[in-house]
């Protein structure tokens, strides 16, 4: 098993992990072809989480020198005859690709795209705005866009926002990008744990320090958060990633208070699902409740409409929303005027609203069918509910490890996340994530038997 010392407080522990197994690799310490520890048991000896690792082994994969076969898992790519090649020369054709699973519980985005309807007002568009789609598009995005998204957040979100606090850009991670510009690199940004793994991957390329605070059963702990040195909270207050929890207003209350005990203290609100919200209207938005220009809103199209659909946008409050067209607006806007002309259509002639309520029906019908065949597959679990989104959690009555059973469900072609996975400091949950959102019963019925199989051959 391979293990590291690592000291370098200034530089992350994925960076530190790359290094060490790159430098093993060159000096042949590490023979080619020679099998890596596998994720979690890796993570387990050097107390790290998964996702650290996982890092690590993306970056090797990337520079050439490592591979992975499917099911089997990671292997040294032979260097060249050079004893200390460099990247270039190393046998690239090695890298194989990954493994496409029969069944995938971790994907996300609708299964139904309204392709009709956004077809006939692309060719609508097309022919109306010939000349302002060939025109460069505001910074921030088109007015008409920026407006029906004002207008969207105020009947759906009951949020009272200008056009000109929203910024418009091709998914949330460029909008991430041009947030840390406008704040600074040297701020301290606290995330959820646990939490989506791409956020800290994101803060981290841009050379921001990040750290962590755990959750209790409102959502993010205040005692853990005011224990950090962070000026920058993240989090999902209403249906948060991956436990689900939704934060109560009383605890929304409180990281207002927290944003409010030292200047330029900011919260970045990620709203991410909130239209797929199963009973009643949502909570408000920390950005509606906040009355000191401390909230920055965040969402997506890529969730409700598809996970091609690259539109996502931000509202700023007005100091930053002031300060981004002083120091930031030389940016063009990354969607095209295409697109965006298209989805504003689409959102003032109330096709989004139509399509929304069709998927919030469909999915609501979809759940009821994929719990009542867990119920009837005797498997033993206890299902997590939650008031939204796309997924739940199973939590398996089981001896096994996380890592062994998702070993176990690979083999059997059916990728799944342990809820583990996603916490810093990796333990086993028996916790598994279910995304529903491109599943079916017949499918669900499938992953029971493979756990019903698992579990009872460990047993016998």
């Amino acid at each position: 098993m391979l293990t590291y010392d690592l000291k370098q407080a200034n530089i992350p522990l994925y960076i530190q992990i790359y290094q060490c197994i790159k430098k093993d690799i060159v000096e042949g310490k590490l023979q080619p072809h020679e099998k890596l520890p596998s994720k979690r048991s890796f993570a387990r000896q050097q107390g790290l989480s998964t996702i650290t690792i996982q890092n690590a082994y993306d970056q090797l994969i990337s520079e050439g020198y490592v591979y992975t076969q499917p099911k089997r898992g990671y292997f040294v790519s032979p260097l060249s005859n050079v004893p200390h090649a460099s990247p270039v020369s190393l046998d690239y054709h090695l890298v194989k690709p990954s493994p496409v699973y029969e069944i995938d519980l971790s994907g996300n985005g609708t299964m139904h795209f309204p392709m009709s309807n956004w077809a006939k007002l692309s060719r609508r568009i097309y022919n109306e705005q010939a000349d302002a789609l060939l025109k460069r598009s505001e910074s921030a995005g088109t007015l008409i866009l920026r407006k029906a998204i004002a207008s969207h957040l105020q009947s759906f979100r009951n949020m009272m926002v200008d056009p000109n606090q929203i910024i418009v850009g091709a998914g949330t991670e460029y909008l991430y990008g041009l947030l840390i510009q406008l704040l600074g690199r040297n701020q301290t940004i606290c995330l959820e744990d646990p939490s989506y793994p791409r956020l800290s991957q994101i803060y981290q390329k841009q050379d921001v320090s990040i750290c962590y605070a755990g959750l209790d059963h409102q959502g993010l702990s205040m005692e853990q958060l005011q224990k950090t040195k962070a000026n920058i909270v993240h989090i999902s207050p209403n249906h948060q990633f991956p436990t689900g929890i939704r934060m109560p207003t009383p605890r929304r209350y409180e990281i207002l208070a927290w944003a409010n005990q030292q200047s330029h203290r900011y919260i970045i609100e990620d709203d991410y699902d909130s239209e797929f919200r199963r009973h009643g209207k949502p909570l408000p938005t920390l950005f509606s409740m906040d009355e000191s220009d401390r909230v920055i809103y965040m969402n997506t199209f890529s969730q409700s409409l598809s996970p091609t659909i690259r539109i996502s946008y931000m509202v700023l409050p007005l100091s930053l929303a002031k300060r981004y067209y002083q120091e930031l607006s030389f940016y063009a806007c990354t969607v095209s005027n295409f697109e965006q002309y298209t989805l504003a259509a689409f959102l003032n002639e109330g096709y989004f609203e139509k399509h929304i309520n069709r998927m919030r029906l469909y999915y609501g019908r979809l759940r009821k069918q994929i719990m009542t065949t867990i119920k009837q597959s005797d498997l033993p679990v206890a299902i997590i509910e939650n008031e939204s989104g796309l997924h739940f959690l199973l939590q398996l009555k089981t001896n096994l490890s996380d890592a062994q059973i998702i070993e176990h469900m690979h083999a059997a072609s059916i990728q799944i996340h342990a809820l583990s996975d996603y916490y810093q400091k990796p333990y086993d949950t028996h916790t598994f994530l279910i995304n529903y959102a491109q599943l079916t019963p017949e499918k669900m019925q499938k992953v029971c038997k493979a756990f019903l199989y698992i579990i009872s051959e460990n047993n016998s």
